[in-house]
């Protein structure tokens, strides 16, 4: 199963539209959303691209009274999972999180396969040593908005294989 992986959307829709649409022209399946979308606005596109959304709030919460009533609206299309998540996914334990030092705290439980945060801004996709003695996958999409960023970025997760490209957005032109 593959999957996009997001985070720091900070309002911009478009941003943020173009990088799942493209994820699921690659064969994604689900999105996983790591924080700071603000508005429910960011997210009213994803649902007519029709892929199953997780999403979290990340330091910049926004209107999640709104985000809540969406996705209660939204035919099951919409999981809005507050602060944290801890989801299943093709065969997969996954654990959403805004705060990269949160985000690697839980990797090194080993209770997850892998575990996806936001905030930074800038991408990494790293193995993070378990107390089972282990490896715990650890991905930060950086930001689809772009912001502080030098560009703006999304990964594509295949949940088979554990395999992460981090990958650009890119905008269509008219």
């Amino acid at each position: 199963m593959k999957v996009c992986i997001v985070s720091d959307s900070h309002d911009r829709g478009p941003m943020l539209a173009a990088a799942v649409e493209e994820a699921k022209s690659l064969g994604a399946e689900a999105v996983l959303h790591c924080g700071d979308v603000i508005g429910p606005n960011t997210l009213k596109p994803l649902l007519k691209i029709g892929l199953p959304v997780h999403v979290i709030h990340g330091n910049n919460l926004g209107d999640f009274t709104a985000i809540c009533q969406m996705a209660s609206r939204s035919n099951g299309l919409l999981h809005y999972h507050g602060g944290d998540a801890a989801i299943e996914l093709g065969g997969r334990k996954i654990f959403l999180v805004h705060y990269p030092h949160y985000g690697r705290a839980m990797a090194c439980t080993g209770d997850h396969d892998l575990v996806c945060c936001g905030h930074s801004h800038k991408p990494e996709v790293a193995q993070q040593a378990n107390v089972r003695g282990g490896a715990t996958w650890l991905v930060n999409p950086g930001t689809v908005a772009g912001l502080g960023a030098p560009s703006a970025t999304w990964i594509l997760g295949d949940l088979d294989t554990l395999e992460f490209a981090v990958r650009p957005v890119v905008m269509a032109t008219v």
